[in-house]
């Protein structure tokens, strides 16, 4: 086994820092809130060492306290989109000695969604932190659609370009509302009889592998994803079904 705890002021302490918000005031009986709560979640010792009203019968708390237990790392296993990662010039190559034609992208922060900062650094030439965007790749056709597209018109320019793969950009996640769009997405995909013809993607800062999986997605990126990850996992994923019967 692989024990750990968390680090806070000496190794395998078990300190942690928990904030949350509480409809009450910042003041004697808020604080003791709040340190019942972490009593209750079954932390050590909880001490508040930061309180602040934040609104109108709404303050804000900063915990700090201790957990009595150990992780056992050999008991985690995690299915990741990639176990891999390639360059954009390895990838260029991998497309050039697999496909005679462009693979189509097509990219938007889908319903009501307004942020584009995630799909822009997939996308967009320039890209994000030195990690080139699709639309430089050779073999690549790239479109970026933007932000607050609806999943129908989403899936109609799929269809007037024939895509080859969906990437969706989730950034707002208040009230599951990110789950819903996505799922819709891929019933209206389903009914277009397209779901079985594209590979669909979806990132995002809530976003994970195993999430996107259970709402009927190919793969899901989370933070430090870049185009090159989209693009190696897409790229394989069509190999392989190439080479199916």
């Amino acid at each position: 086994m692989k024990l750990i705890r968390p680090y806070g002021d000496t190794s395998h302490d078990g300190k942690i820092q928990l904030s949350f918000t509480l409809p009450v005031h910042a003041d004697g009986q808020g604080i003791e809130a709040a340190k019942r709560l972490a009593t209750q979640l079954g932390l050590l010792n909880p001490q508040v060492v930061h309180a602040e009203d934040i609104h109108e019968g709404y303050a804000f708390f900063v915990v700090y306290a201790s957990v009595k237990f150990d992780l056992d790392l050999d008991q985690i296993h995690v299915e990741e989109a990639l176990t891999e990662r390639k360059s954009r010039e390895e990838i260029e190559v991998i497309l050039q000695e697999n496909f005679d034609r462009e693979l189509v992208f097509v990219g938007a922060s889908t319903g009501s969604d307004a942020h584009t900062v995630g799909i822009d650094a997939i996308m967009n030439m320039k890209g994000f932190a030195g990690h080139y965007g699709l639309e430089r790749y050779r073999g690549i056709r790239a479109y970026n659609l933007g932000s607050q597209v609806k999943n129908e018109d989403f899936i109609r320019f799929a269809k007037k370009v024939n895509a080859d793969v969906l990437l969706v950009s989730q950034t707002v996640t208040q009230k599951d509302v990110h789950i819903r769009n996505m799922v819709e997405l891929v019933e209206l995909l389903e009914a277009e009889k397209m779901r079985e013809r594209v590979i669909l993607i979806a990132g995002g800062a809530r976003i994970t592998h195993e999430l996107a999986k259970e709402l009927g997605y190919d793969a899901g990126f989370g933070p430090k994803s870049y185009a090159e990850d989209v693009a190696l996992y897409a790229i394989n994923r069509m190999i392989a079904n190439k080479s199916k019967p």
